[in-house]
Protein backbone atom coordinates (compact mmCIF):
# COMPACT_ATOMS: atom_id res chain seq x y z
CA UNK A 1 0.00 0.00 0.00
CA UNK A 2 1.37 3.42 -1.02
CA UNK A 3 0.11 6.73 0.37
CA UNK A 4 1.10 10.33 -0.33
CA UNK A 5 0.50 12.44 2.76
CA UNK A 6 -1.43 15.70 2.70
CA UNK A 7 0.78 17.05 5.48
CA UNK A 8 3.76 19.15 4.44
CA UNK A 9 6.34 18.11 3.58
CA UNK A 10 4.47 15.46 1.61
CA UNK A 11 5.94 11.98 2.11
CA UNK A 12 5.35 8.95 -0.08
CA UNK A 13 4.73 6.03 2.26
CA UNK A 14 4.53 2.28 1.91
CA UNK A 15 3.37 -0.09 4.66
CA UNK A 16 4.70 -3.64 4.94
CA UNK A 17 4.06 -6.54 7.32
CA UNK A 18 2.21 -6.65 10.62
CA UNK A 19 3.15 -6.52 14.28
CA UNK A 20 4.93 -3.95 16.47
CA UNK A 21 5.63 -0.69 14.69
CA UNK A 22 8.82 0.24 12.86
CA UNK A 23 9.34 3.57 11.06
CA UNK A 24 12.24 3.99 8.63
CA UNK A 25 14.06 7.31 8.16
CA UNK A 26 16.41 7.28 5.17
CA UNK A 27 19.53 9.31 4.52
CA UNK A 28 20.02 12.41 2.42
CA UNK A 29 20.48 11.59 -1.26
CA UNK A 30 19.29 8.07 -0.53
CA UNK A 31 16.11 6.09 -0.90
CA UNK A 32 14.20 3.63 1.24
CA UNK A 33 15.26 0.87 -1.16
CA UNK A 34 18.96 1.73 -1.15
CA UNK A 35 19.17 2.27 2.62
CA UNK A 36 16.77 -0.41 3.87
CA UNK A 37 15.99 -2.69 0.93
CA UNK A 38 17.62 -5.83 2.34
CA UNK A 39 16.50 -5.14 5.93
CA UNK A 40 12.86 -4.31 5.22
CA UNK A 41 11.61 -7.82 4.38
CA UNK A 42 13.31 -9.18 7.50
CA UNK A 43 11.60 -6.54 9.62
CA UNK A 44 8.23 -7.14 7.94
CA UNK A 45 8.26 -10.79 9.03
CA UNK A 46 7.25 -9.65 12.52
CA UNK A 47 6.58 -5.90 12.37
CA UNK A 48 4.42 -3.29 10.73
CA UNK A 49 6.99 -1.29 8.78
CA UNK A 50 6.26 2.28 7.71
CA UNK A 51 8.66 3.26 4.92
CA UNK A 52 8.36 6.94 4.01
CA UNK A 53 10.34 8.71 1.29
CA UNK A 54 11.16 12.40 1.55
CA UNK A 55 9.90 14.78 -1.18
CA UNK A 56 11.49 14.08 -4.56
CA UNK A 57 11.66 17.76 -5.53
CA UNK A 58 13.23 20.98 -4.28
CA UNK A 59 10.79 21.43 -1.38
CA UNK A 60 12.66 23.33 1.33
CA UNK A 61 12.90 21.07 4.36
CA UNK A 62 13.15 21.85 8.04
CA UNK A 63 13.83 19.24 10.68
CA UNK A 64 10.75 19.80 12.85
CA UNK A 65 8.31 19.55 9.95
CA UNK A 66 10.03 16.49 8.48
CA UNK A 67 10.03 14.74 11.87
CA UNK A 68 6.36 15.58 12.38
CA UNK A 69 5.46 14.30 8.92
CA UNK A 70 7.32 11.05 9.53
CA UNK A 71 5.41 10.50 12.76
CA UNK A 72 2.08 11.42 11.14
CA UNK A 73 2.66 8.85 8.40
CA UNK A 74 3.27 5.99 10.86
CA UNK A 75 0.85 3.08 10.54
CA UNK A 76 1.00 2.27 14.28
CA UNK A 77 0.44 4.40 17.36
CA UNK A 78 3.83 3.52 18.86
CA UNK A 79 6.96 2.52 17.00
CA UNK A 80 10.73 2.28 16.87
CA UNK A 81 12.48 4.54 14.37
CA UNK A 82 15.45 3.18 12.43
CA UNK A 83 17.38 6.13 11.04
CA UNK A 84 20.37 6.29 8.74
CA UNK A 85 22.59 9.36 8.26
CA UNK A 86 20.21 12.35 7.94
CA UNK A 87 17.51 9.98 9.17
CA UNK A 88 19.20 9.80 12.57
CA UNK A 89 18.60 13.52 13.12
CA UNK A 90 15.00 13.11 11.94
CA UNK A 91 14.58 10.19 14.35
CA UNK A 92 16.02 12.05 17.35
CA UNK A 93 13.87 15.10 16.68
CA UNK A 94 10.79 12.91 16.29
CA UNK A 95 11.53 11.25 19.65
CA UNK A 96 11.99 14.66 21.27
CA UNK A 97 8.77 16.11 19.85
CA UNK A 98 6.62 12.97 20.11
CA UNK A 99 7.82 10.99 23.16
CA UNK A 100 4.38 9.44 23.59
CA UNK A 101 4.76 7.64 20.26
CA UNK A 102 8.45 6.79 19.82
CA UNK A 103 9.48 3.76 21.87
CA UNK A 104 12.95 3.01 20.53
CA UNK A 105 15.70 4.32 18.24
CA UNK A 106 18.34 2.80 15.98
CA UNK A 107 20.77 5.46 14.75
CA UNK A 108 23.26 4.39 12.06
CA UNK A 109 26.17 6.49 10.75
CA UNK A 110 24.50 9.55 12.20
CA UNK A 111 25.03 13.14 13.17
CA UNK A 112 23.72 15.59 15.72
CA UNK A 113 25.26 18.55 13.91
CA UNK A 114 27.38 18.66 10.75
CA UNK A 115 31.09 19.22 11.30
CA UNK A 116 33.25 21.31 8.98
CA UNK A 117 34.32 18.39 6.77
CA UNK A 118 30.74 17.32 6.21
CA UNK A 119 29.68 20.90 5.46
CA UNK A 120 32.41 21.12 2.81
CA UNK A 121 31.20 17.87 1.26
CA UNK A 122 27.61 19.11 1.24
CA UNK A 123 28.68 22.38 -0.38
CA UNK A 124 30.29 20.33 -3.14
CA UNK A 125 27.16 18.17 -3.50
CA UNK A 126 24.97 21.22 -4.01
CA UNK A 127 27.42 22.94 -6.36
CA UNK A 128 27.73 19.89 -8.61
CA UNK A 129 23.98 19.31 -8.64
CA UNK A 130 23.29 22.95 -9.44
CA UNK A 131 25.73 22.82 -12.36
CA UNK A 132 24.21 19.60 -13.68
CA UNK A 133 27.52 17.75 -13.40
CA UNK A 134 26.02 14.40 -12.47
CA UNK A 135 29.16 12.46 -13.41
CA UNK A 136 31.40 14.39 -11.00
CA UNK A 137 28.72 14.14 -8.31
CA UNK A 138 28.63 10.37 -8.74
CA UNK A 139 32.42 10.11 -8.58
CA UNK A 140 32.52 12.11 -5.37
CA UNK A 141 29.75 10.03 -3.80
CA UNK A 142 31.41 6.74 -4.70
CA UNK A 143 34.73 7.91 -3.25
CA UNK A 144 33.26 9.28 0.00
CA UNK A 145 30.19 7.19 0.84
CA UNK A 146 32.03 3.86 0.73
CA UNK A 147 35.16 2.75 2.53
CA UNK A 148 38.60 2.90 0.94
CA UNK A 149 38.90 -0.89 1.09
CA UNK A 150 35.54 -1.36 -0.60
CA UNK A 151 36.22 1.03 -3.48
CA UNK A 152 39.84 -0.04 -3.94
CA UNK A 153 38.71 -3.65 -4.07
CA UNK A 154 36.51 -3.00 -7.12
CA UNK A 155 37.67 -3.81 -10.63
CA UNK A 156 38.12 -0.79 -12.89
CA UNK A 157 35.12 -1.80 -14.98
CA UNK A 158 32.98 -2.06 -11.85
CA UNK A 159 34.05 1.42 -10.71
CA UNK A 160 33.04 2.84 -14.08
CA UNK A 161 29.72 1.00 -13.98
CA UNK A 162 29.03 2.21 -10.44
CA UNK A 163 29.71 5.82 -11.45
CA UNK A 164 27.34 5.49 -14.40
CA UNK A 165 24.64 3.93 -12.23
CA UNK A 166 24.96 6.58 -9.52
CA UNK A 167 24.90 9.41 -12.06
CA UNK A 168 21.78 8.02 -13.70
CA UNK A 169 19.91 7.51 -10.42
CA UNK A 170 20.42 10.61 -8.27
CA UNK A 171 17.23 10.81 -6.22
CA UNK A 172 15.04 13.85 -6.61
CA UNK A 173 15.26 16.15 -3.62
CA UNK A 174 18.93 15.43 -2.97
CA UNK A 175 19.93 19.12 -3.00
CA UNK A 176 17.19 20.05 -0.53
CA UNK A 177 18.18 17.16 1.73
CA UNK A 178 21.83 18.25 1.60
CA UNK A 179 20.77 21.73 2.71
CA UNK A 180 18.88 20.20 5.63
CA UNK A 181 21.86 18.08 6.70
CA UNK A 182 23.98 21.22 6.85
CA UNK A 183 21.37 22.92 9.07
CA UNK A 184 20.34 20.21 11.54
CA UNK A 185 21.26 20.49 15.19
CA UNK A 186 19.88 17.94 17.64
CA UNK A 187 22.55 18.46 20.29
CA UNK A 188 19.95 19.91 22.64
CA UNK A 189 17.64 16.90 22.22
CA UNK A 190 20.04 14.10 23.09
CA UNK A 191 20.04 14.25 26.90
CA UNK A 192 16.25 14.04 26.93
CA UNK A 193 15.99 10.82 24.92
CA UNK A 194 14.49 8.26 27.28
CA UNK A 195 13.89 5.21 25.08
CA UNK A 196 16.13 2.23 24.27
CA UNK A 197 18.65 3.41 21.69
CA UNK A 198 21.24 1.64 19.58
CA UNK A 199 23.92 3.76 17.90
CA UNK A 200 25.74 2.00 15.05
CA UNK A 201 29.06 3.46 13.93
CA UNK A 202 30.64 2.83 10.53
CA UNK A 203 34.31 2.75 11.48
CA UNK A 204 35.63 3.54 7.97
CA UNK A 205 33.15 6.34 7.26
CA UNK A 206 34.82 8.95 5.02
CA UNK A 207 31.74 11.18 4.73
CA UNK A 208 30.54 11.48 8.33
CA UNK A 209 33.50 11.15 10.67
CA UNK A 210 32.88 8.32 13.20
CA UNK A 211 33.44 10.87 15.98
CA UNK A 212 29.94 12.09 15.12
CA UNK A 213 28.52 8.61 15.67
CA UNK A 214 30.26 8.33 19.04
CA UNK A 215 28.94 11.76 20.05
CA UNK A 216 25.39 10.45 19.76
CA UNK A 217 26.15 7.39 21.88
CA UNK A 218 27.94 9.40 24.54
CA UNK A 219 25.12 11.90 24.98
CA UNK A 220 21.99 9.76 24.78
CA UNK A 221 21.42 8.28 28.25
CA UNK A 222 21.92 4.52 28.29
CA UNK A 223 22.55 4.24 24.56
CA UNK A 224 24.07 1.01 23.28
CA UNK A 225 26.98 1.37 20.88
CA UNK A 226 28.14 -0.99 18.14
CA UNK A 227 30.69 -0.70 15.36
CA UNK A 228 30.65 -2.08 11.84
CA UNK A 229 33.84 -2.09 9.76
CA UNK A 230 32.46 -0.28 6.73
CA UNK A 231 32.07 3.07 5.04
CA UNK A 232 29.12 5.39 5.41
CA UNK A 233 26.70 3.21 3.44
CA UNK A 234 27.38 0.35 5.81
CA UNK A 235 24.35 -1.69 4.78
CA UNK A 236 25.82 -2.09 1.28
CA UNK A 237 29.24 -3.19 2.54
CA UNK A 238 28.24 -5.29 5.55
CA UNK A 239 24.57 -6.31 5.19
CA UNK A 240 24.76 -9.30 7.53
CA UNK A 241 26.27 -7.26 10.36
CA UNK A 242 23.68 -4.53 9.77
CA UNK A 243 20.79 -6.97 9.87
CA UNK A 244 22.09 -8.75 12.95
CA UNK A 245 22.61 -5.59 14.99
CA UNK A 246 19.18 -4.15 14.22
CA UNK A 247 17.21 -7.37 14.65
CA UNK A 248 19.13 -8.29 17.80
CA UNK A 249 18.41 -4.90 19.38
CA UNK A 250 14.70 -5.14 18.60
CA UNK A 251 14.55 -8.65 20.04
CA UNK A 252 16.44 -7.76 23.24
CA UNK A 253 14.09 -4.90 24.01
CA UNK A 254 10.85 -6.49 22.87
CA UNK A 255 10.34 -3.83 20.24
Amino acid sequence: MTNISAQRPALTTEIHGSGPGIVLAHGGGGRIESNFGTLMPLLAEGHTVTASSYPADDTVLDLDSLADALVAAAATERFTIIGFSLGTAVAVRAAARHPERVQGLVLAAGIARADNRLRLALDLWRSLLASGDRDSFARFVLGSAFSADFVNGMAAADVAAAVDQLAANIPGGTAAQAALIAAVDTTGDLAGIAVPTLVISATADLLVDPANHRYLAERIPGAEFAEVEAGHVLMAEQPDAWHGLVLGFLDRHGL
